[in-house]
């Protein structure tokens, strides 16, 4: 999994699977979902992510 933030258009990216992506669906206002060619979800994009996100440059990693 690779999270990603690129401030200059304020978007966080996080790639679920490194596929190619067939589709992308935006589920709710500023929150695109990318599909493989299989209907998968392979990765989800936030769009204004210093809006919606406390703080998008962190990422917490926890495992159980």
């Amino acid at each position: 999994m690779k999270v990603n933030y690129d401030s200059e258009v304020d978007v966080l990216r996080i790639i679920f699977m490194d596929t190619p992506i067939e589709e992308s669906d935006e589920e709710k206002p500023g929150l695109i979902l990318d599909y493989d060619k299989d209907g998968n979800i392979v990765g989800l994009e936030v769009l204004d992510a210093s809006l919606r996100v406390k703080n998008p440059k962190a990422v917490e990693y926890a495992v159980d």
